[in-house]
């Protein structure tokens, strides 16, 4: 046992020493947090575990001081074989390429690849995003200190709120909780309604509102959508979730979605480019996602328009160059920052690892604003 133990210590620090070599930017103590964290989820992927339970629902019953000296242990979660397997795929990138198979595309493949570089074209004209600061003006991050400070904070936006101890969870380490995330998911929408209010109000001759706006009309189901629809699948309860909205008048549907109780990913649902989107900050890939959202877009499209969908052209979507977190706590924070990001219509996303203390504090300074801000 002590032996083995040895063995996993010796290939965490030659992985972790590997890692760095290729850009990992966190320290030796939150990258064991890591790797304990990703193989937790390995084991809910092995295991096809997604528990419909309302999502995170676990982190409602603790403070966030307990759950903030919550650690995987090693010899529960960071198995030989995982650590085997990471090291052999960072091996095989520090060597040289292997020569790739013979590969001959297919219609669809071309179709997707010529969309591909349509969108490759639009980001090179496109003007490059500037990086995120490294705070916030100082009289905003004083505002941000006294919402934290008061233990009576609340903010409301139409059935969502936020109290005191889940802003608190917006602090450096914590998981995020549904009031958090549903909360966020009701700032875009609210944005969107303003947004569309300003078009309405333009002369003729400008009516795409305020100059330079790309908001999609999106609409937001909530976290408790999720474990619904993968428990029940498409029912006459879940159908009213849509009486007061037709989906498909809409550019996009954005929703975030829980896994085994562990970890925050967002999806989307983009008419305006056929595609069923997942968005993952630890990189695994979600054809579970991918399955139950083509299924509820077949059930409802039948509901409400009375025959099947047109999955034509459509395809399954993830950004290569998605956004990863180097810990096991801040999925919650990528997962709102995806949201938001796809909201306004943006094909990538410019902010890693090291914006997260920024983004935190932003995050608490437009809950308690009750808006996004447009920097």
């Amino acid at each position: 046992m002590v032996e083995k133990q040895k063995q996993r210590e010796q290939m965490m620090k030659e992985l972790y020493t590997m890692r760095r070599a290729a850009g990992y930017g966190s320290n030796f103590h939150t990258f064991q947090d890591y790797m304990n964290y990703r193989a937790h989820l390995e084991l809910l992927e092995r295991r096809e575990a997604l528990p419909p339970s309302p999502s995170l629902a676990d982190l409602r019953s603790k403070s966030p001081a307990q759950r903030k000296e919550r650690r995987y242990s090693t010899s529960d979660y960071v198995e030989t074989d995982l650590l085997t397997r990471s090291l052999e795929k960072a091996r095989e990138t520090l060597n040289s390429p292997r020569p790739p198979k013979p590969f001959i595309p297919s219609f669809d493949q071309l179709r997707i690849s010529a969309r591909n570089k349509d969108e490759a074209i639009e980001r090179t004209l496109r003007p490059k995003r500037p990086p995120l600061p490294a705070s916030l003006p100082p009289e905003d991050e004083a505002q941000v200190a006294d919402f934290l400070a008061n233990p009576k904070f609340l903010a409301r936006l139409k059935r969502e709120k936020v109290a005191a101890p889940d802003l608190e969870r917006l602090t450096p380490g914590l998981w995020l909780n549904d009031e958090i995330i549903n909360f966020y998911g009701a700032l875009m929408m609210s944005r969107w309604e303003t947004e569309k209010e300003n078009r309405a109000n333009q002369p003729q001759g400008n009516p795409t509102g305020r100059a330079g706006s790309r908001l999609l009309n999106i609409h937001y189901f909530n976290s408790f959508f999720w474990p619904k629809l993968l428990k029940e699948g498409y029912t006459t309860s879940l159908a009213r979730w849509t009486n007061k909205v037709d989906i498909f008048a809409k550019d996009a549907v954005i929703l975030a979605v829980n896994h085994g109780n562990s970890h925050w990913t967002a999806a989307a649902i983009n008419f305006r480019r056929k595609r069923i989107e997942s968005y993952d900050s630890m990189g695994f890939v979600r054809d579970t996602v991918y399955k139950v959202l083509r299924d509820y877009l077949d059930g409802e499209h039948r509901d409400k328009k009375k025959k099947p969908f047109d999955f034509t052209g459509w395809e399954n979507y993830t950004l290569e160059a998605t956004p990863q977190q180097e810990n096991g706590y801040d999925c919650g924070v990528f997962t709102c920052q995806f949201m938001e990001y796809l909201s306004r219509g943006e094909q990538e996303f410019n902010f890693t690892q090291e914006d997260m203390p920024y983004l935190r504090s932003r995050m608490i300074w437009e809950i308690g604003n009750v808006r996004l801000r447009d920097d």
